[in-house]
């Protein structure tokens, strides 16, 4: 059956919230929802290693995986990393290292064999970047991708970023820029855009939440399935942060102020669905 306000997605932007969620409630079954993890479903905290996502967002996903066609995790984090967080989620799909990994549902974690033969030059990079960044400067070894955190040594932003894009121009790497982070990422075709324009293909309805600069490229991905299709709708919000947020804000339908505000918005989302 064709959904009763197909074409909705028409109306003029910025859009607001009962909009959307109008429009989405109808064609619930043919939607996907996509979330970034650090900043958008977790604060970013100091210690990488010790982020937890926010206890209404888990209750909210959980719900809302039930009245949706899909919820996936699109996160620069490991699946592995990711599959800890939402263990008591097992129906939630995981996109990790920017789509260098995946699993659906709770099936087993999928590399792209591109980068598998890059796992040796990671592993020596981590070393080289522990023996050689400064004191204070977080070196994350992702397996297939290093991360350099400088967040709390913030004057050591120059330096960290300008030794990550010399050993990128070295090893042949690719840099994402982040937020207060700079990671190095092997040469292949992966990102977030690409992840969520593949993931949309067979849906009529989509939303995207993400709070950083490469969350932009899956706002794009959305605009793009838009304009290909009249029928679908998707819908980009943005988590606002001081560091990132008002370039990701622009680019967005709707902005909250932090993932405490997204499970007070989710949660709000489950009581219309029901």
């Amino acid at each position: 059956m064709q959904p009763s306000n197909a074409g909705n997605h028409r109306l003029a932007r910025p859009l607001s919230a009962e909009q959307a969620w109008r429009a989405t409630i109808d064609r619930a079954e043919q939607c996907v929802l996509f979330f970034d993890f650090d900043g958008t479903l977790a604060p970013v905290e100091d210690d990488p290693t010790a982020v937890q996502p926010v206890p209404k967002v888990l209750a909210a996903i959980s719900a809302l995986a039930g009245v949706v066609k899909r919820i996936a995790i699109v996160s620069a984090r490991p699946v592995e990393f990711l599959r800890e967080r939402f263990a008591t989620q097992p129906e939630v799909d995981l996109y990790g290292l920017y789509g260098l990994e995946h699993s659906h549902g709770a099936g087993e974690t999928v590399t792209e064999a591109a980068a598998l033969p890059w796992v040796p030059t990671m592993a020596e990079l981590a070393e080289r970047a522990r023996a050689e960044l400064p004191p204070g400067a977080l070196v994350e070894f992702k397996r297939l991708s290093v991360a350099l955190h400088y967040r709390t040594v913030p004057h050591l932003g120059e330096v960290v970023e300008a030794w990550g894009h010399a050993q990128a121009g070295r090893l042949g790497l690719r840099v994402q820029s982040g937020r207060r982070v700079i990671e190095l990422k092997p040469p292949v075709d992966r990102d977030k855009g690409m992840v969520i324009g593949e993931a949309v293909r067979s849906a009529g309805c989509a939303w995207y939440f993400g709070d950083d600069v490469s969350d932009i490229k899956a706002f794009a991905a959305l605009r793009a399935r838009e304009e290909a299709d009249p029928d679908f709708f998707g819908v980009c919000v943005a988590v606002a942060n001081p560091e990132t947020g008002a370039e990701v804000a622009t680019a967005a339908d709707l902005t909250i102020d932090s993932p405490e505000a997204l499970g007070d918005f989710l949660t709000e989302a489950v009581h219309r669905f029901g």
